[in-house]
């Protein structure tokens, strides 16, 4: 009997003051993104009761007017919800998808090259458009495509070809934005790749060298099989903002051409251009709140989907 109460004292879970200590040092490094998070995402959370609000200006968030669910409406009696979810669903998904794709594929090109100071080359000028401002890159793709004096445009005239008046094509702006987009983005998920790859075991790739595994080979059954975990979490972080489009570059893309908004109307830029005049702040955190519970319940979904499947892999 004394027996078990020793080992049942020896198997004792610490306590959480005593957890903390031990963890002091990994816990301070993580304390500004903490302190971010919480001053910038938390903190703001009881602010969402504006969308149940008329809100007034000198009344403030919470005592203005409360108005139930009566903000919601904006969206459903606009005759566009069907349009702007398709768009804003459409495009995500074609961002996730294609993005990570291309994104592992660098990454793993990156890792097979054995020159260092090509890899660290290669990531910088890769990581450099994520830093270019959307304005900067609708102007840049306004003097490649325009159809009267673009670069692109002068080029094929000069080849006794006819370009396409671009800006009056909305069939041909979801293939534009997709390019655009992962011309942007491609440079940082490759990075996100390729640190999970260095990450790796060395041993398992020289095991697989000295056995006579091939480059392919060596990708197909190390290197994709270990990068899994690193691709599913980052799918769960993607897809919980399925209903959240880049307002930034769809807007300095496509402006207010109407003429495209057929097929380059999402969301966040159907409500900009409706609250633009009555600057209506409840409608729009209504939209946004509707936007970010939907994205909520997405991701407990995806996450249990997961979670079915090799629970290994789930987030929670």
């Amino acid at each position: 009997m004394q027996q078990t109460v020793n080992n049942a004292s020896l198997y004792r879970r610490p306590s959480i003051g005593r957890t903390i200590w031990q963890n002091k040092t990994l816990i301070l490094m993580c304390l500004p993104a903490i302190v971010f998070f919480f001053v910038f995402c938390y903190m703001p959370m009881p602010g969402a009761y504006i969308a149940f609000t008329n809100f007034q200006y000198n009344k403030g968030i919470f005592d203005s007017p409360f108005v139930g669910f009566k903000n919601f409406e904006f969206l459903f009696i606009s005759g566009q919800l069907g349009l702007l979810l398709k768009n804003t669903v459409l495009y995500n998904i074609a961002f996730i998808v294609l993005g990570n794709v291309v994104q592992l594929a660098f990454a793993i090109l990156l890792n097979e090259v054995n020159s260092k100071p090509y890899k660290k080359t290669a990531q910088s000028i890769m990581f450099l458009p994520y830093f270019i401002s959307d304005v900067l890159v609708s102007l840049l793709v306004y003097n490649l495509i325009n159809y009267d004096y673009g670069f692109i445009s002068n080029l094929v005239r000069s080849l006794g070809g006819e370009m396409p008046k671009v800006y009056q094509d909305a069939n041909a702006w979801p293939y534009i934005i997709v390019f655009v987009n992962l011309w942007k983005s491609t440079g940082y998920g490759t990075v996100v790749y390729f640190a999970s790859i260095t990450g790796m075991d060395s041993s398992m790739m020289e095991a697989a060298q000295i056995d006579g595994a091939n480059a392919w080979q060596r990708i197909r059954y190390i290197t994709l099989p270990t990068l899994k975990p690193t691709v599913i979490i980052l799918f769960l972080f993607a897809i919980g903002g399925i209903l959240k489009g880049n307002f930034g570059l769809f807007y300095n893309l496509v402006g207010n051409n109407s003429m495209l908004f057929k097929t380059t109307d999402i969301i966040e830029t159907y409500v900009y251009r409706s609250m633009m005049n009555s600057f209506n702040f409840s409608q729009s955190s209504a939209v946004g709140l509707f936007q970010s519970v939907v994205g909520f319940f997405i991701v407990l979904g995806a996450n249990a989907f997961v979670k079915h499947l090799d629970p290994d892999y789930a987030l929670f």
